[in-house]
C-alpha cells in the first residue's frame, strides 16, 4: 500500500532533510487526527499517550526494516510495542506507512471482532508482539535479537515503552539479560512524558530512569520526543553502538491539543463529541471525519492477519531406550534426549538454531550436557524467571527453535501470566517443568507444584504432556520439539521403575511412538479402572498387583495428556461402572476433572473416584509425602477395594 513518506530505512542519511521533517510533522498531524477519531468513535481508549508517542512511532517504524511486504517474514528487524495500550498511536503510524488503509483502523477500533484492539496484538500487520500488561515489552524484544544474533542475521530490534512501567522488575531482568548476552542489535525508547493513570510519575513511584539503566550496562542517550530530527539522530547513535541502547525521549503527555496537554485524565479517557471537535480543529483537521468512521465502522470488519506458528527445522534421531534393569528418572531423559537432538544439529547446515534458555538450575532440570555440547545455543539467564518466560518465547517466533527448563513452580506458577500471553500470542515454546507434583518432598509445601494441569487448563493453546517413564519421556521430548506450537512437558524429580507390558518388556519402547492425546493401557481386567497421571502410573501398578493378588481385576490405563483425554479408553473404562483416577495434584482440577468432563460431554455413566492431593504437602521424602496423601501403591489398592464393597 502506497505512503508519502521518506524513506528513512539504514540510516542512509546523516540526517533528516528539511523536507522529509516536513512529511514527518504532516504524518504526525494525521495521525493525530487519527488517533483521536478512533477514541472518540469507541468512546474509550488512551489517546493522551498516543498523542505523546506519536513521533517516536513514526521514526522508529520509518528506520526499521519493517514493511507491509517482509512483516511475515524472520529475516527483517522488530519493532515490539511495549506501552501497548497507546495502540492508537502505533495503528495511526502504521496507516502512515502504508501496512493498511488509515480508515480501517479508525473506524473499527475496540470493535467486536476487529484485529484493532484496545491493547496491540500480532494479527496486526506490523505488530510484532501482543504485549499485554506493561513491563513486557523489553523480555519480548530482547527474545526477538537473542534469535536475531543465533541466526547470525543483521536484523534490529526496537522497543517502544512506556515511562510508568520503567519500575517494574521484569523490566530490570530482560536489562540484564541484553546487557550479559552482549544485545547490540537492540535500541529501546522510553516515552518520557511524566504522567501515568495515577498522576505524575514522580509522585506515584519515583525512579531515577537514566541510572537504572546506565546500572544494567545500558548505553543512554536523551533527545527531544517531539523532533524528528532528534529522534533520528539518537536512533542512529544507538543502532550504530556497541551495546544495548535506551533512548528517553522527553516528550509531552496530549501532545497539540490543548486540553489533554499534561493532564493526566486523558490518559484513559476519551474526549466527548465536542472535545473531539475543539481538538481535530487545532490541529487543523475537519470534524466531519468522524462521521466518515461512523459510517464506515464494521461495514465491513477487516479481518486482520493469520499468525501461522512455524514446525521447528531440527534432526531429532532415534529414541533411546532404557531397560528394566535400573530406575531412571524422566528428567535425565528429557537431557538425554535434548542433548541428542542439539548435538544432531548443533552448527548443521540448513538447520534452525535450538536455544534452551536456563534460570540458574541446568544440573537439576538436565540441561548440562546440552550446555556443553552446544554451548551457543545455550542461553543462562540466572534467577529472573518473569523476562525468561517472555524472552524465549518471542525468540519461538522469530526463526529458532526454543525451549526454557526450571521447576513446575517456577516455569508455570510464578510466571503463569507471561506464559498466558505467550499463548495469546501463538509462539513455539517448548516448556520443561521438573520437579511437579509431590515428587520434590523434602523441599516442602512451597515447592511443590499441584496445580501445573490446572493452570494449563486455563489456556487454549498449550499441550500438555506428563509421561509415565523414561522411555515415554524420551519420546515425549522429541516429540514436542517436532510439534508446532506451545508444548509443555511435566516431570518429577525421583527416579522411576520403567513400565513393562506382562511380559517384562519395556511398554513404551519398540515400535511405540508417542501419540498426543492417546492413553496407554497398561493392564486389563473388567471389574473397575484405574486412569494415572504420567509419573504415578508405577504406583497404580502396584495397586494393581495388590488387587489381583486377592482376585480383583482392573483395567490400568497411563494418561500423558491429561488435557486430552482418550475417548475410547475412557469409552472402555466407563463400561465396567467404577473409574479412580490417580495423581500427585489437586484433586479438583486435574486428571479426575478432566475424565469428568469428559464422561459428560460423552454421555458416559459410571462412578468416579478421584485421588489426588487435597492439601498442601508436607517436607519429607517423596515416598512418605505421597503416602500420607493416600496416594501410595496401598492406598491407592484399599480405596479400589472399598469401592468395589459400595458397588456391592
Amino acid at each position: 500500500m502506497e505512503n508519502n513518506l521518506p524513506s528513512l530505512r539504514d540510516f542512509s542519511a546523516e540526517s533528516l532533510s528539511h523536507g522529509n521533517v516536513k512529511l514527518l510533522e504532516e504524518a504526525a498531524r494525521k495521525a493525530r487526527i487519527d488517533v483521536l477519531t478512533m477514541v472518540t468513535l469507541a468512546e474509550s481508549g488512551h489517546p493522551a499517550g498516543s498523542l505523546s508517542s506519536l513521533e517516536m512511532y513514526l521514526t522508529t517504524y520509518g528506520v526499521a526494516n519493517l514493511t507491509p511486504e517482509n512483516c511475515n517474514s524472520v529475516d527483517r528487524d522488530y519493532v515490539v510495542i511495549s506501552h501497548g495500550h497507546t495502540s492508537p498511536g502505533a495503528y495511526a503510524t502504521l496507516a502512515a506507512w502504508g501496512f493498511f488503509k488509515p480508515l480501517d483502523a479508525v473506524a473499527n477500533f475496540r470493535l467486536c471482532s476487529s484485529p484493532f484492539q484496545g491493547h496491540v496484538e500480532r494479527n496486526v500487520p506490523g505488530i510484532d508482539w501482543g504485549s499485554g500488561n506493561l513491563g513486557q515489552g523489553l523480555a519480548a524484544g530482547v527474545g526477538f535479537a537473542l534469535a536475531q544474533k543465533a541466526r547470525a542475521h543483521d536484523g534490529r530490534v526496537f522497543v517502544l515503552m512506556g515511562d510508568g512501567e520503567q519500575t517494574k522488575g521484569q523490566v530490570a531482568e530482560a536489562r540484564r539479560i541484553a546487557a550479559k548476552e552482549g544485545l547490540s542489535n537492540i535500541t529501546a525508547l522510553i516515552d518520557y512524558n511524566h504522567i501515568q493513570i495515577s498522576g505524575r510519575t514522580e509522585e506515584v513511584m519515583p525512579v531515577d530512569v537514566r541510572a537504572l539503566w546506565e546500572a544494567d550496562g545500558w548505553g543512554v542517550l536523551e533527545c527531544d520526543g517531539h523532533s524528528f530530527e532528534e529522534l533520528y539522530t539518537a536512533l542512529r547513535d544507538g543502532v550504530n553502538d556497541e551495546v544495548p541502547t535506551v533512548i528517553i525521549c522527553h516528550t509531552q503527555m496530549g501532545k497539540d491539543v490543548s486540553y489533554m496537554e499534561g493532564v493526566p485524565d486523558y490518559h484513559g479517557k476519551a474526549p466527548n463529541r465536542d472535545q473531539y471537535e475543539k481538538a481535530v480543529r487545532e490541529l487543523g483537521g475537519n470534524p466531519d471525519y468522524l462521521e466518515k468512521a461512523k459510517a464506515r465502522r464494521g461495514n465491513p470488519v477487516p479481518s486482520g492477519r493469520k499468525i501461522v506458528t512455524t514446525i521447528n527445522n531440527l534432526l531429532y534421531g532415534e529414541p533411546r531406550t532404557y531397560g528394566s534393569e535400573k530406575k531412571t528418572d524422566n528428567r535425565s531423559a528429557f537431557g538425554n534426549a535434548l542433548a541428542d537432538v542439539g548435538t544432531l544439529n548443533y552448527k548443521r547446515e540448513g538447520s534452525m538454531p535450538l536455544l534452551v534458555f536456563d534460570c540458574d538450575l541446568a544440573g537439576s532440570v538436565k540441561t548440562s550436557d546440552f550446555a556443553k555440547n552446544c554451548p551457543e545455543w545455550f542461553v543462562q539467564t540466572g534467577i529472573q524467571e518473569h523476562a525468561t518466560a517472555t524472552t524465549a518465547g518471542a525468540a519461538s517466533v522469530a526463526g529458532v527453535a526454543s525451549l526454557w527448563a526450571g521447576f513446575g513452580v517456577f516455569g508455570l506458577s510464578e510466571v503463569y501470566n507471561q506464559q498466558r500471553l505467550n499463548d495469546i500470542n501463538k509462539t513455539n515454546l517448548k516448556l520443561a517443568l521438573t520437579h511437579v507434583g509431590l515428587d520434590v518432598g523434602e523441599d516442602g509445601m512451597t515447592h511443590q507444584a499441584i496445580d501445573y494441569v490446572g493452570l494449563m487448563r486455563n489456556m487454549f493453546g498449550w499441550k500438555l504432556l506428563v509421561p509415565a517413564d523414561p522411555n515415554q519421556t524420551d519420546r515425549a521430548t522429541r516429540w514436542a520439539l517436532r510439534e508446532a506450537g506451545n508444548v509443555c512437558i511435566a516431570m518429577g524429580r525421583s527416579k522411576l521403575p520403567v513400565i513393562t507390558n506382562e511380559g517384562g518388556e519395556p511398554l513404551f519402547a519398540g515400535d511405540y511412538s508417542f501419540e498426543y492425546g492417546k492413553a496407554a493401557k497398561v493392564r486389563d481386567g473388567e471389574e473397575g479402572a484405574i486412569f494415572a497421571l504420567g509419573a504415578m502410573t508405577w504406583r497404580a501398578l502396584e495397586a494393581w498387583e495388590l488387587l489381583r493378588n486377592k482376585g480383583l481385576n482392573f483395567k490400568l490405563f497411563s494418561v500423558a495428556t491429561p488435557l486430552e483425554i482418550d475417548q475410547k479408553a475412557l469409552e472402555e473404562a466407563s463400561a465396567t461402572g467404577l473409574i479412580l483416577s490417580v495423581e500427585d495434584h489437586h484433586y479438583h482440577n486435574g486428571l479426575g476433572a478432566s475424565l469428568a468432563l469428559a464422561m459428560a460431554e460423552g454421555n458416559l455413566h459410571g462412578k468416579l473416584v478421584p485421588l489426588g492431593v487435597r492439601s498442601y504437602g508436607a517436607s519429607g521424602r517423596s515416598e512418605d509425602v505421597v503416602a500420607a496423601m493416600g496416594l501410595d501403591g496401598a492406598s491407592i489398592a484399599a480405596k479400589a477395594e472399598a469401592c468395589l464393597k459400595e458397588r456391592k
